[in-house]
């Protein structure tokens, strides 16, 4: 089989390693350009290491991305973690077009953050989709699917690392395979039950003490690595990782003001919500590194009684 990979970074790369191993022929690699002072891109960097042609072309809309795909002479087209917009006449042009992966159950969860929000909204399943990619942003024909659960303590780093990235690089082969051998389904997607989210960044990752805690464990649990959910201690902000809830079943049992460290000794920093309490087990102060509860604690930094957020 002849590929043309559009991609970028670790996901890009262990595509074409996958198709490589198997004995796939790579005939092009088209990566976005590297912005000044990033670091380099790692599906490039493999690309040319191997020898293989690649295209990083400012806009795939420029009639010489059109060209380059042409002259590529791909059987499929492969979308693996793509940020630029496709048109129609690029993906249009291999022999059997091309294929796209995104990290969500389509139609729902469209957008660049279709990881994020689903934890962040307690979901208890979530999965990948491959699809064919439309001037519509997530909007085109499924072909195949992939589901994993979502279980209480996951986030956002163990359901992508863990799950939708590998399941994502073997389900991009089967796609593959199934459309060229013209042995796949194209299931249009059903309106109905479609979401579009924007981006999930800082503005979206604050934390209010005040929601119950059960939306604040997910939302920490969906910026968990990054954004990274945050409030402030004393002005400076305070982002929370590995996040644990204990519900309180008592109006005896409740502890201190929402948003107040009720416990920061030994490997617990404990603040408290509407309905329990969060149980941090990560921070990041300010400009420092993330450090364990225990860390933060030891060094004084943050002590009971210390009202968060305020």
């Amino acid at each position: 089989m002849k590929i043309a990979i559009v991609g970028q970074q670790d996901f890009g790369k262990a595509v074409l390693e996958a198709f490589l191993a198997r004995g796939d022929q790579v005939s092009a690699v088209f990566c976005a350009p590297e912005k000044e002072g990033a670091r380099p891109d790692s599906l490039r960097v493999a690309a040319q290491d191997k020898g293989l042609k690649v295209h990083q072309f400012k806009s795939l809309k420029a009639p010489e991305a059109a060209e380059a795909m042409k002259a590529a002479g791909a059987d499929i087209g492969v979308m693996a973690f793509v940020l630029q917009f496709a048109p129609q006449e690029f993906v249009k042009i291999p022999k059997h077009g091309t294929i796209q992966y995104h990290p969500s159950l389509l139609p729902k969860y469209r957008g660049p953050s279709s990881i994020n929000w689903p934890i962040s909204r307690g979901e208890k399943e979530t999965g990948l989709t491959i699809f064919r990619p439309t001037d519509g942003l997530d909007e085109g024909a499924v072909i195949l699917q992939k589901r994993t659960a979502v279980a209480e303590n996951d986030t956002l780093g163990s359901v992508y690392f863990d799950r939708l990235f590998p399941m994502g690089v073997q389900a991009m082969l089967e796609a593959a395979d199934l459309v060229v051998s013209s042995k796949h389904k194209e299931v249009v997607q059903d309106e109905a039950q479609a979401s579009y989210e924007g981006w999930f960044r800082e503005a979206e990752a604050k934390i209010n003490w005040a929601n119950h805690v059960d939306l604040i464990h997910n939302l920490i649990r969906g910026a968990d690595p990054a954004p990274g959910a945050w409030t402030t201690l004393n002005g400076v902000k305070l982002q929370l990782f590995d996040s644990r809830k204990e519900l309180v079943r008592t109006f005896g049992a409740v502890k201190g003001k929402v948003g107040e460290v009720v416990e920061a000794a030994d490997d617990r920093l404990v603040i408290t919500a509407q309905g329990g309490r969060i149980r941090a087990g990560k921070a990041k102060l300010g400009d420092g590194k993330k450090v364990t509860a225990a860390d933060l604690v030891t060094s004084g930094q943050i002590k009971p009684g210390t009202l968060l957020g305020s």
